[in-house]
């Protein structure tokens, strides 16, 4: 069950590398409903009105400041502070069910997880996607992340070690896709 716990802690993390608010969002709303999450203190704060409240409203902002060109970008770099920080406390919270964890290695291993995939999807693919298709792709890239998200947010949680597995095979396509197609637009080198 505690590698069932850290596979979950994982796939949360990196949920929030791609929208932040959706992990916490999901953690706090089935830690408050169901008996999938048990969240120990402090972290049982995420199951409270207010927080779940505060989450949905930051989930709103997020999901439609993404979708406005410009705006989009302006929500990156806010985001490049906010989604390793939610990565840090869902990875914590989480992780803190089994009871094992130091609340500091959780927090840096959550702000790792979260903060690779952000930059990834920031620095590597959305540029690509704006170069590529003049910024049209943005929008559904964007609408695509919020369901990756929500999808490996869920999955963390329900089945765990599927979450991991199809995180790394996103990964995996992403920088396969990204190197080959970097490839591909460099010239050939000089005999």
């Amino acid at each position: 069950m505690a590698l069932l716990n850290i596979f979950s802690a994982f796939g949360l993390s990196a949920s929030a590398g791609l929208n932040a608010y959706i992990p916490l969002l999901v953690v706090a709303l089935l830690a408050r409903y169901t008996d999938l999450i048990n969240l120990q203190e402090p972290w049982s704060a995420l199951s409270s009105w207010w927080t779940i409240g505060v989450l949905i409203a930051l989930s709103i902002v997020e999901f439609l400041a993404d979708k406005f060109p410009a705006v989009n970008h302006v929500n990156d770099v806010i985001q490049s502070f906010v989604r390793p920080t939610a990565g840090a406390i869902v990875f914590a919270a989480t992780s803190s069910q089994i009871g094992d964890v130091n609340p500091t290695l959780g927090l840096i291993a959550g702000l790792l997880v979260a903060g690779s995939v952000h930059t990834v999807k920031s620095v590597i693919v959305r540029p690509v996607v704006t170069a590529t298709t003049g910024g049209a792709g943005n929008i559904p890239v964007s609408m695509a992340e919020d369901a990756a998200s929500t999808a490996v947010s869920f999955l963390s949680v329900v089945v765990p070690v599927i979450a991991v597995c199809v995180v790394i095979i996103l990964t995996t396509i992403v920088v396969t896709k990204m190197i080959f197609r970097k490839q591909k637009t460099q010239p050939p080198a000089e005999s």
